[in-house]
This record gives C-alpha cells, sequence and structure tokens, in this order.
C-alpha cells in the first residue's frame, strides 16, 4: 500500500526498489508474491497518479508531457548536430513510471537483436527466455500471452488509414506479417497497445498491473514522492565487495533513510540509475571526484554507453472527401468534450483508437541502388576506428554486430509508424483539418551518448549528451528512412488519401534538404537505453548477467539502462522483461 513516511523511516526492509516505474513495480510484486515471508519498499520519486484521467484516457498520449506532476522534464546538453540547441527527455513520473505516459505500443524486437545480449557475454539473455517473460506479463491471446497482469488489445483504429498506410506499404513490396511477435518483425503490421478494452479502453501499465492487484499484501510497501538520494554502505566492504546497508531519500523537503537486509534494486530508469550509482559513490572516479563525491567504486562503465532511438515525423492533410477520425478533433475544446462524455458512456470513441499500423525495413528494402555503398563507407569507417585503437572498451565489439546486423538484408533498421494526427514540429495544424504522421525512426543508433551527475545534490538533474548524429551514418539512415517515406505519396491508396505533404514539404526533397530538416526538427523516440551496461567489467560494464553492480555484493540494477545494444522495437516489452528477470534471479538466488 502506499504508506507514509512517518511509518517507514528508520525501518528494515528485505528488498529496497528505488523507482516505482516499469520495471521497478513488475519487480516489487514479483518479489512479494515469491517471498511472501520478506518485505518490499519501493521508493518513488513521483505521485501515485491513480484514477487519473489525464493518464488513463486512450486518445491522452502525450498530454502529461512537460507537466512536472507527471514528467521529469529531462534537457539534454545543447546538441552540435541539433544547431545547439537542447531536447527535452520526457520521462514518466509517478507510479508506473514511463509505462503511465507512452504511447501505448506493445511490440517485440526480432529475435536476432535479442539474442546478442547473450552473445556479449549474457548467458540465459536471449531470444527465448524475453519471449516466455514478455509472454508472463501479458494478456493478450491464446497464441500469446493469455494469463498475465498487462491488458493488451488490438485497438478500434480509422480504418481506412490504417488500412491505408498497410496497403500502400504492400504494393510497395513489403510484405504484410500475420504475426509480429514471434521474432520476425521485418514487414508491416497491425500491432497491439496497452489498452484495457474491460476497463473503457483505459491504460493499462505497471500501476494496474503490479501495483493495484498487491497493494493490500502485507510485506508490499511504497512510498510516493520520495527521491533516492543515495544507497549506504558498511565502512568495511566485504571481500566480495561494498554492502549496502540503506537508502537515504528525500521526502518533503527533508532526508530520511531506511536500512536493506538484503538488497537493493535500483530501477530509477536509463537516465536516473546511473545518478543514483554516482550519486552513491559508483562511477568513474574523475566525475564523482568533480561532484565532490567519495568514490566507493570505480566503475567506468556508468552512465556510458547510452544509445537512443531518434525520430522524425513527415505530416500529411487528408482528403476531406472521406470523414476521417484522427485524433486532431480532441484540438478542439468541444469535441474533447463530446468524446469524453462518450467514453464515460462505454461507446465508440477516440479514445478507443491507438498507434498501431508499423513498418520495420532493413536499408537495402529502402534504398535497394544506395545500400551498398552506404554499407561500404559506414563498415570502412568502424574498420577504421577500430583499428585505431581509440574506441571505448566494447564498444568495437559492439559495432561488429552492428555492421553485421546492418549487412544482414533480412534485419530491420529503420521503422516507420503511422500516427492519426499531426505530429511533426515545423508546422502548425489548422483547425478544422485532419492529419496524419509517419514517423521515421533509426533502430540501431552507432552514435553513443552519456548521462552523468553534475554535483552530489541529488535534486539537481545530471547532465544528459545524446551525441546525437555525432556518427554521421546515422543521420544518413535518417535521411533514407525520410525519403522512402516521401515516396509513399506516389502509391496508392496513400496518393487518393492525402491531399499535400505538409512537412517538410513536397519542396524539400533533395538528400541536403531533408538533412536539414533532420537537423532541425529530429527528436528523441523516448527509448534510451545502455547507461548501466550488462557487459564484462573490463567491457565497460557495470552490472553482471544476474543484474548485480560490480564491486558490491547486493546492488542491482533493473531497468533499460542495463541493455547494451539496441533493437529494432519500441521499449516498453522490454521494460517488463528486465523487471520480470530480475525478480527471476533473486528468486534463483534467495
Amino acid at each position: 500500500m502506499v504508506s507514509s513516511v512517518e511509518n517507514i523511516y528508520g525501518k528494515s526492509y528485505d528488498y529496497v526498489v528505488i523507482g516505482g516505474g516499469t520495471a521497478g513495480l513488475t519487480a516489487a510484486s514479483r518479489l512479494v508474491e515469491y517471498f511472501p515471508d520478506r518485505s518490499v519498499l519501493v521508493l518513488e520519486a513521483g505521485e501515485a497518479n491513480l484514477d487519473d484521467p489525464k493518464m488513463l484516457l486512450g486518445g491522452q498520449f502525450g498530454s502529461t508531457f512537460e507537466d512536472p506532476k507527471y514528467d521529469w522534464i529531462f534537457k539534454t546538453k545543447p546538441q552540435k548536430e541539433y544547431r545547439n540547441k537542447s531536447m527535452i527527455w520526457n520521462r514518466g513520473k509517478g507510479l508506473g513510471g514511463s509505462s503511465g505516459m507512452n504511447f501505448y505500443v506493445w511490440t517485440k524486437p526480432p529475435k536476432e537483436d535479442v539474442d546478442v545480449f547473450e552473445e556479449l557475454g549474457n548467458p540465459d539473455w536471449n531470444w527465448k527466455s524475453y519471449q516466455e517473460l514478455t509472454m508472463r506479463t501479458e494478456e493478450y491471446a491464446e497464441w500469446r500471452g493469455k494469463s498475465g497482469p498487462l491488458k493488451l488489445t488490438v485497438p478500434a483504429t480509422a480504418v481506412s488509414l490504417t488500412n491505408g498506410f498497410l496497403g500502400t506499404l504492400q504494393n510497395m513490396g513489403v510484405p504484410l506479417l500475420e504475426d509480429p511477435y514471434g521474432g520476425n518483425v521485418t514487414g508491416c503490421w497491425q500491432a497491439a497497445v496497452s489498452l484495457d478494452r474491460k476497463a473503457q479502453w483505459t491504460r493499462s501499465y505497471a500501476a494496474s498491473a503490479h501495483y493495484l492487484p498487491n497493494k493490500d499484501k502485507p510485506n508490499f510497501t511504497v512510498l510516493t514522492e520520495a527521491l533516492a538520494a543515495r544507497i549506504l554502505f558498511d565502512d568495511k566492504p566485504s571481500s566480495d565487495g561494498v554492502v549496502a546497508n540503506g537508502v537515504e531519500f528525500i521526502h518533503g523537503g527533508k532526508t530520511y533513510s531506511v536500512k536493506v537486509n538484503r538488497e537493493v534494486v535500483v530501477s530509477a530508469g536509463t537516465i536516473k540509475s546511473p545518478h543514483v550509482l554516482e550519486l552513491s559513490g559508483i562511477g568513474r572516479r574523475d566525475v564523482l571526484e568533480k561532484a565532490g563525491i567519495p568514490v566507493k567504486v570505480e566503475l567506468p562503465g556508468v552512465g556510458e554507453n547510452v544509445q537512443d532511438h531518434c525520430l522524425v515525423g513527415i505530416s500529411y492533410e487528408l482528403n476531406t472527401k472521406e470523414a476521417h477520425k484522427t485524433f486532431d478533433i480532441l484540438r478542439d475544446v468541444k469535441l474533447a468534450e463530446e468524446q469524453a462524455k462518450l467514453q464515460k458512456q462505454g461507446v465508440d470513441n477516440i479514445h478507443r483508437y491507438g498507434i498501431s499500423a508499423y513498418c520495420f525495413l532493413p536499408l537495402q528494402k529502402m534504398n535497394p541502388n544506395g545500400a551498398p555503398e552506404l554499407i561500404q563507407d559506414l563498415t570502412k569507417l568502424v574498420e577504421d576506428q577500430i583499428e585505431s585503437g581509440k574506441l571505448p572498451p566494447g564498444l568495437a565489439e559492439q559495432y561488429k554486430i552492428q555492421l553485421r546486423a546492418l549487412q544482414d538484408p533480412n534485419v530491420p533498421d529503420l521503422e516507420l509508424v503511422d500516427v492519426n494526427c499531426f505530429m511533426s514540429h515545423r508546422s502548425k495544424p489548422e483547425d478544422g483539418k485532419a492529419y496524419i504522421t509517419i514517423l521515421a525512426i533509426q533502430q540501431h543508433p552507432f552514435s553513443r551518448g552519456s548521462i552523468h551527475t553534475k554535483s552530489n545534490n541529488p535534486v539537481e538533474h545530471p547532465e544528459i549528451d545524446v551525441a546525437l548524429f555525432e556518427n554521421p551514418y546515422d543521420l544518413e539512415l535518417m535521411k533514407e528512412c525520410v525519403k522512402y517515406t516521401k515516396r509513399m505519396i506516389e502509391s496508392e491508396p496513400w496518393k487518393s488519401l492525402v491531399v499535400r505533404e505538409v512537412d517538410p514539404g513536397r519542396e524539400n526533397s533533395t538528400d541536403e534538404e531533408i538533412k536539414e530538416y533532420l537537423h532541425d526538427y529530429s527528436h528523441t523516440c523516448w527509448h534510451a537505453i545502455g547507461s548501466n551496461s550488462m557487459l564484462p567489467r573490463d567491457k565497460n560494464g557495470v552490472v553482471d548477467p544476474n543484474l548485480k553492480v560490480y564491486g558490491t555484493t547486493n546492488v542491482r540494477v533493473a531497468d533499460l539502462s542495463i541493455l547494451p545494444l539496441h533493437f529494432a522495437s519500441h521499449t516498453q516489452s522490454a521494460a517488463y522483461y528486465v523487471g520480470e528477470k530480475v525478480a527471476d534471479i533473486l528468486k534463483a538466488n534467495p
């Protein structure tokens, strides 16, 4: 249950989970289930935000962005390849974390991308494990998970638009997949979303799936508005490393602590988890000393190897000869109120719709003629970097795997997402008009960023460097994705569905013009991973395959920050996977 600080501070708990987000609540609820005689405490920095229509209504995705009640509102440092602008990195704050503010997307990676985790030195981190544990999470279909706590469904859709997107791609030679959840995602298809049909099509997320069903169990305690400040350690380390004995946190402007009997599980997300480790004295020596933090464990990989999917929107105005129901109607206050009333009445409305049409393709499919030269040039660049010996430990191995994937005509490198509303950033939508936007997204970036604390103050956000387009071939791949998207207007039924391309506009179609658009309007896809990579310690790893932080005896990290190499998928299913995985690891090591 959600407790008060008076009831918990100074007390001892067997497991303390830092972060009540997607992976954190998953891990906590499973530990409560597996060990009914052991106590579990979750410290969540945000509010509970339960029963909040701003979060629950299907059509409200994006409405919580940049609202501090729900969003951390992180800002990156100015990016050279983004006109020296900073980028907002929205992250969920509150029970459920980003599963409470995402766009409901439920996809899974290709088998090859997941098996890479094992190839990089992590036994049993593979497609078989991924499929087993994500199916445990799902309540979806007989041939997928059917009894998990997370409710999934295929949304009601604007059929003409979904079929228009998928039909056009098929006319361009893209296969339509019947099962995009079996390890092959190359093609186009309609995906599931995390909406609960039985609860009036409202959001299903970590709080509804893992917190609410377990909130009254006597061994489960949650404290909201509790910002983790640092992990506390015994004065003398054991022979196996430093021993965590507590967690310090800030609540209502005051500092408190709780004691830990067994394990600390850091599940604060890709941005905050390395921040928590550094505040606790675990990380790069130069970063810690500059921030005035005593070094407990020197671990250079903390906050490094950050990878994120980059997106850009290509928007179109729809032909009004046919009535199209898009999320654009929610910009009109009266129409939005009407849709909310229909939602309460339990009849069809826009909040039952979702983002569900996708396409994942290899570069060779998007540009058959230009792909060989681009891949050859990138291969030479990477090989030169490897031979120079200047790459950070472990990165050469990652790059070789990425090149192998890029050279494979069956592994997707780029993604298109059909969003039934205006969602580009250059122009403004006009009242009374309907739009459709295709998001072009790169899947396996070669650029690597970093996340590091700037001081010993837990309240101050860390410095985020996304390193956007630092590797010039990330820009080249995004350019090819945009060019392919722009060609869709030449094929039916897309050609008849849309009136015009709004952004970037048909007048901006050369390679250089598209690159200029990317420099101006690219954006995070909110899929950052890697800042506490699960790799060998000598390859800049932070955690071992059991998710234990190197140099500690009882601190683990469990969230997207541990995944060492990016994959062709949205990340919601991966976050649940990691939460299930750490609970199983702890169950096997009681």
